[in-house]
């Protein structure tokens, strides 16, 4: 079969392409650093002619086209799966929502839509000799929002970093005999993730004490955010030896452990020798490190988030934020109220896929205060949560919380060890006033004061 001649009857303008688009219609702009550029640009101008558009996507990097067209939520919703700073900002603009999901099952939920999508629109690398567009770092789920597409363009990049699966593990490109259009986009770097600024202390006193449960051969899974970066600068500069990777997303600490010569991958049970991952997202390091490098595994999330998978990983460590915690245990990592700060993602996956590892912990990291909009310090460990507050990982669940204070483990606890556990750790200027709220709830022993 002769690709070439089948990418060149497939190719078309970016204004070309959109037009397929009609009013009703719901368009999944792809994932991550796949989100589309030039035909997002087409897109956004036709905008105006269309009524009641539904768009999919997540963890915006840049702010789309489509989302500066003035009213837009006259014409459309933003869709997120998991939502970044730029849509977080749209939500106030009434068209972006977010779409609780827990992330393993996001596949799933694409094969199981009533009436499918009627538009793919992402960016690609470019096709290999056997016809395939690879996805970059962003297979996910792409895989099945492709099975149920009525249309499908792909916006070729060349800069798009070539993601390698396995024979096994197989979802990180798709064929051209399965799309419909091509367009050939102008190249632009792949946009890079800030790394938030050096650790803090705070990040560096939590890094020790996680690292420190550590051993070696452990698997490891980072989540994003300065603690998690923490551990993983700490990890690098360790004597840990024959780690392994297998994660939800793949941040620029793995690429550091790893030319410190701490992955090995040998210890692993399955994907022996791969890092595994369903996104990756970072600097131009990261990109140039995971493009066409066999150590790395690109797969599709309901494997790398299977909670199944997980456990059958020896000495597995999942490492994640919060945002607060009460004194149940219940982890909110999605929200402080009504105020909306990330999405759930597969924080419970690994939280659950962990514990159940042979010699596995799970590990919820956060500093004990922060500072409120009026410049005072607030507690993140707190009696009960403020009226609208998500909980993402319910107490049952929680394994190690750690502090700069220290670490607890609250498996096993009653509710008054579990709040005599996190009182522990929580800042000294708070214990006492948490101690009488404790007693209010009737999970404080007054001979333990």
């Amino acid at each position: 079969m002769d690709f070439k001649k089948i990418y060149q009857e497939k190719l078309t303008t970016a204004e070309e392409a959109v037009k397929v688009v009609k009013s009703g219609d719901w368009v999944d702009y792809g994932w991550v650093v796949a989100t589309p550029i030039e035909l997002d640009k087409a897109l956004a101008k036709r905008l105006p002619e269309l009524k009641d558009l539904n768009f999919r996507g997540g963890i915006l990097f840049w702010e789309p086209e489509i989302f500066k067209v003035p009213d837009a939520a006259k014409y459309m919703t933003w869709n997120s799966w998991h939502m970044s700073g730029l849509e977080r900002k749209a939500i106030d603009k009434g068209f972006c929502f977010y779409d609780p999901i827990r992330y393993s099952e996001m596949p799933r939920y694409y094969r199981d839509l009533p009436r499918g999508i009627d538009v793919a629109m992402f960016q690609v690398s470019e096709m290999d000799e056997d016809g395939y567009f690879n996805f970059g770092p962003s297979a996910s789920h792409m895989q099945a929002m492709i099975e149920r597409c009525k249309c499908v363009i792909v916006e070729v990049n060349k800069n798009m970093p070539r993601c390698l699966g396995s024979k096994t593990v197989r979802g990180e490109a798709v064929h051209i005999n399965q799309v419909d259009m091509i367009v050939e986009g102008n190249n632009p770097p792949i946009v890079e993730m800030g790394g938030g600024g050096a650790a803090t202390e705070v990040d560096k006193t939590v890094a020790k004490l996680i690292v420190e449960e550590i051993p070696n051969g452990a698997c490891l899974q980072l989540g994003i955010g300065g603690m998690p970066n923490a551990v993983g600068s700490l990890i690098a500069q360790s004597d840990l030896k024959d780690l392994g990777v297998h994660t939800e997303m793949y941040v620029d600490a793995f690429v550091d452990i790893s030319l410190a010569g701490k992955i090995t991958g040998s210890k692993k049970n399955i994907d022996r020798g791969r890092q595994t991952y369903a996104f990756g997202a970072g600097t131009k390091k990261l990109y140039d490190y995971i493009n066409n490098n066999p150590e790395c595994l690109s797969a599709p999330v309901d494997y790398t988030n299977d909670v199944r998978v997980i456990s059958s990983i020896d000495n597995f460590m999942s490492i994640n934020n919060a945002v607060e915690i009460d004194l149940f245990g219940q982890v909110s990592a999605e929200s402080t109220g009504f105020k909306h700060i990330s999405g759930a993602g597969g924080q419970l996956d690994f939280v659950l896929g962990a514990y159940l590892s042979k010699g596995g912990k799970s590990f919820i990291c956060l500093s004990s205060t922060v500072k409120g909009k009026d410049g005072q310090l607030q507690s993140r460990i707190v009696p009960s949560f403020a009226n609208g507050t998500i909980i993402t990982d319910t107490r049952a669940n929680t394994h190690y919380v750690v502090t700069e204070y220290g670490k607890v483990n609250l498996k096993g606890l009653t509710t008054w060890q579990r709040a005599e556990a996190l009182i522990s750790i929580a800042h000294p200027d708070f214990r006492e006033g948490l101690i009488k709220d404790a007693e209010k709830a009737k999970i404080w022993r007054k001979s333990n004061k």
